[in-house]
């Protein structure tokens, strides 16, 4: 079970968030607690969707999770909840928060093969209110490239995301379930090796 810690360099002051995270039956586990208050609990099912997502801030909560084709989530002030939350939905295919978790869900579910790409909707969650943008990218595994350890082979697969709507691209490497690099998150700290997908 991969524990450690990321480093969210995007912020002011950078931001520490401690995780675990773990396959399990019926799919794969991520709970992350940031030293700003922040908490991520993302769980996929075993075709790596997204069932089950909640993100707290310390003014604001959103819940959701897919239901058929559509992202369904409900947001509102962190407390009590309203008597009725308004609901929202759109088709996309999860959610992409700050959290390493989402883009380790993303790539799993788009299960590409070296060279091929794929676009993907998305709803970006970001900031301490936890605002909604629905955004669509483009995901290409551009190469896997294996590294010898103490224990196994390694394989690392680099993947070049691209904004559709701005055209900027970066790039995201990934080892199994854990994220060794991508834009403004930097992993500082790593206490069991990565669950790699069968």
């Amino acid at each position: 079970m991969p524990r450690g810690t990321y480093l969210h360099l995007a912020e002011d002051e950078p931001v520490e968030e401690r995780f675990q995270c773990a396959p399990g039956p019926g799919g794969w586990r991520y709970v992350g607690e940031r030293s700003d208050g922040g908490r991520v609990d993302l769980t996929v099912d075993g075709r790596w969707r997204q069932i089950r997502v909640e993100l707290t801030t310390v003014s604001w909560l959103i819940r959701g999770g897919l239901a058929g084709h559509d992202l369904l989530w409900v947001r509102h002030p962190a407390g009590p909840a309203p008597a009725a939350p308004a609901e929202h939905g759109v088709r996309a295919a999860g959610f992409l928060g700050d959290s390493a978790g989402f883009l380790v869900a993303v790539a799993r579910w788009l299960r590409l093969e070296p060279g091929e790409d794929a676009p993907v909707r998305l709803v970006r969650v970001q900031g301490p209110s936890l605002a909604t943008l629905t955004v669509d990218q483009h995901w290409r595994l551009a190469e896997i490239e294996t590294y010898e350890t103490e224990t196994a082979p390694l394989p690392v697969e680099r993947y070049e995301v691209t904004d559709l709507a701005t055209g900027e691209v970066h790039t995201v490497h990934l080892a199994g379930d854990v994220v060794l690099q991508a834009p403004n998150l930097e992993l500082t700290d790593l206490q069991s090796p990565p669950s790699l997908p069968s």
